[in-house]
């Protein structure tokens, strides 16, 4: 896989086309990567102490690493 951890990237496709982020984990056995404020989905969240709210949580997904390109090269 050619993109590390710490890289910035372009995404290529999808809904967040033309933005630029820093990848925040790399799996190249998935060849997938998580990058910063890209592909954020809303998960419920459960309440972990009787009598308190469950809640939202804002949570970044992975993306194919097919889908992006390092942001220096041309």
């Amino acid at each position: 896989m050619h993109i590390k951890k710490g890289d910035n990237v372009i995404v290529l496709s999808g809904d967040d086309k033309g933005k630029t982020a820093k990848v925040l984990k790399a799996m190249p056995a998935k060849d997938q990567i998580l990058l910063e404020g890209i592909n954020v989905v809303k998960k419920h969240e459960r309440a972990k102490v009787q009598g308190q709210k469950g809640q939202l949580v804002e949570r970044p997904m992975p993306v194919h690493v097919s889908k992006v390109r390092k942001a220096d090269a041309k």
